[in-house]
């Protein structure tokens, strides 16, 4: 009993990483209708950016807090440069616009920081939370931030002029035009609040992986995961889709005979794909219907 609690506290605390990651993922979504394949990538270089502004001798919260402006701008001007273009083009650009995305941002950080493997700092320590051997306090603190994450969110979009245009531009963009909302500025603000949520969730994961440029490749595809569980359309969902993804994931390396670290990967795209077989909407997301 003791080691499957330790598995489901262990997965609740990764889940909450690829909760943040599949935010991130939903953000997009919502916004464009197509999956940002170079989430990951944004995230890592993000946390570089707040790794060198340490290095540079800024204290963590003030480097995160800047990292997270820095985050907010980058993800808005790559909508306005490269997807706002490309906003009536067919699928497969948009898609090869994001694989190409992928590149330059991996190569640029390989190129800026080097490949070799780097130690990240935690602020809140990686002694047992509370006494108890079952989690860190590195672990309880990225739940923590996860869930008031999810909370600052829901109020966002809930009682925000922005949050609420945002959420129409997203739903019914025609309508939104004609009240007065820029709904293509409403797609920027997403891009920027998914490249900033996609940073949390690389901070919060680098002193766990180390940091280099490939370290969010697995995350990225548990946040696809996640989010795909959970519901494109909704952020709840997408939070929920992360723990139960990181949970599902600990209890098969711990409980499944031949699945280890290697076959956990496979698992999650397994997960993507049952579920879109079973209900394509996901948990919470809502179904899409199409007048005809």
């Amino acid at each position: 009993m003791e080691l499957f609690t330790n598995q489901v506290l262990a997965g609740i605390a990764t889940g909450a990483i690829y909760a943040c990651m599949a935010l991130a993922v939903v953000m997009i979504y919502q916004a464009i209708d197509h999956l940002n394949f170079a989430q990951g990538e944004m995230a890592m270089f993000s946390t570089f950016i707040s790794w060198q502004l340490m290095q540079w001798g800024i204290a963590y919260w003030w480097a995160f807090l800047l990292t997270l402006v820095i985050s907010f701008v980058g993800g808005i001007v790559i909508e306005r440069l490269l997807f706002k273009p490309l906003a009536k083009a067919p699928v497969l650009t948009n898609v090869a616009g994001f694989i190409a995305l992928f590149a330059v941002v991996n190569s640029v950080a390989g190129l800026i920081w080097d490949f070799t493997i780097k130690q990240y700092p935690t602020p809140f320590g990686s002694s047992p939370f509370l006494g108890s051997q079952l989690i860190s306090t590195h672990q309880a603190g990225m739940i923590g931030v996860t869930l008031l994450l999810l909370v600052a969110l829901y109020v966002f979009f809930q009682f925000t002029r922005i949050g609420l245009a945002m959420r129409a531009a997203a739903s019914l963009p025609e309508s939104a035009r004609l009240v007065g909302i820029n709904t293509s500025w409403m797609i920027a603000l997403g891009w920027g609040m998914a490249s900033a949520i996609g940073a949390i969730a690389g901070i919060l994961i680098a002193p766990v992986v180390f940091l280099e440029p490939n370290m969010m490749g697995g995350v990225l595809i548990y946040g696809f995961a996640a989010a795909v569980l959970g519901g494109l359309t909704s952020p709840l969902g997408a939070v929920l889709g992360g723990f139960l993804v990181g949970i599902f994931e600990n209890l098969a390396g711990t409980y499944i005979p031949g699945v280890g670290n290697e076959l956990k990967l496979p698992i999650a795209l397994a997960l993507i794909i049952t579920v879109l077989v079973v209900k394509p909407a996901g948990l919470l997301g809502r179904p899409i219907v199409k007048r005809v």
